[in-house]
This record gives C-alpha cells, structure tokens and sequence, in this order.
C-alpha cells in the first residue's frame, strides 16, 4: 500500500492511501483519535477499519492529522484537523471518477472530526462514528445531520461512556430524513481490546452496515 504525502493547509500531510482498479469506486476516508494522546493513523481500530473499507470495495485512506508522525503543523484544537480532513477528501476525489459513494469514517476525536465534516460536505452519503465521545465534545453543531450513518460503541467504555453516546444517539434519531443506526458492542472499552470478542464484532457490523448502505440509493 503506497505511503502517500499530500498538501495540508499548513505543509505536507502523511497518509496511507489503498485505491481500487476502477476509478469510479467508492471512496472513504479513516480519521484516527486525539493527537496529545498518541492518536495516529495507525491505531489498531483506524488501521482494521481501513482495510475493512477496503475489502468491500472502497479506495481508502488513512492519514496522519498535522504534527503528528511526518504530517507538518501542530495541533490545533480540532479546527486545524477539520481542514486536514477536507484536504484529503480533496485529494481523494481527485484521484477517483463518477463517484457515487463518499464515506467518512472516525475512531473516538476523529469521529468528532469526521461528523463535523460531513456537515461541511454534501457529498459525503455516509458516516460511520466509532466511540464518539460525547462527553468531551458538543456535537449539537448537527442540526440537521446531513446524511445517515452508524455510531458503534462499547457498553465498558470509560473514556466516552455508553450514557453519553445513547444521548447523542436519541437526538440524532428524532431527526428526519435521515436514519442513524445504533450499535453497542457488549464488554467493549474504548479501544476494543479484545480481538475476538471486540474488536471483530464491531468491524463486522461496520461492514454489515456499509455492504447493505451501498445496495440503497438513498442518503
């Protein structure tokens, strides 16, 4: 899988790009959670959720936010990072043709990150929010949400506990026109340490979740 260097709003970004043969693909992009908190792109949920994307058909990337890894910059409170994500859908779209699919998908911050997005983006048909902390960050700026999507967490998580996220869920789920679909992986914590009893799970219902999005024609 080619490592990729891209423009960023302020330098060169680091990313991991794994494109399909076909041009006209699908497309999604994987934001990886909290840089002070050794976030990268290569945290085993971004990771196992790029080439879960990938395996269904989709040219992905993942990438590094500004200051970390070889991404330039610092970092910038989430504003910066919104831009950095723009700047690889950007870059994605012009590497691709006729795309009918546009994802984005997000580990904890970086699901702060990409729902914010989604807001910016109206090509964007689809989200999926893995651990949304909702404690820590207001995500009343989706009013409305713009397209359907899925958020996944785990029932022990302690960093964005399950309280917060059903909330955020409730909200979201009286809107209309869209449809938020809600998944809670039993046992899991944050990270979904576990591979066998988390972690698979959750990747599995992910890909359950995009594979019967795609057969849909509505957002």
């Amino acid at each position: 899988m080619p490592e990729i260097i891209f423009p960023g709003p302020e330098g060169r970004l680091e990313g991991r790009y794994h494109p399909q043969p076909n041009r006209d693909a699908p497309i999604a992009i994987v934001l990886h959670p909290h840089p002070q908190f050794g976030g990268t792109m290569n945290n085993k949920v971004v990771y196992n959720l790029h080439y879960a994307f990938h395996k269904m058909g989709f040219s992905v990337m993942r990438f590094n936010f500004r200051g970390v890894g070889r991404s330039q910059g610092e970092y910038d409170q989430g504003v910066g990072e919104l831009s950095d994500a723009a700047a690889a859908l950007d870059y994605m779209q012009a590497l691709s043709h006729n795309v009918r699919h546009c994802w984005v998908a997000g580990f904890s911050f970086g699901a702060w990150i990409g729902m914010q997005l989604l807001m910016r983006r109206p090509d964007i048909t689809g989200f999926v929010s893995v651990a949304p902390p909702a404690n820590l960050y207001d995500f009343s700026f989706l009013a409305p949400c713009p397209a359907s999507g899925l958020i996944i967490n785990g029932s022990a998580d302690r960093v964005a506990p399950p309280r917060d996220t059903r909330t955020l869920v409730s909200k979201l789920q009286e809107q209309r026109g869209i449809t938020i679909t809600h998944s809670e992986i039993e046992g899991a914590d944050h990270f979904f340490k576990d591979e066998e009893t988390h972690m698979q799970p959750m990747l599995n219902t992910v890909s359950s979740y995009v594979a019967h999005r795609l057969t849909e024609s509505t957002r």
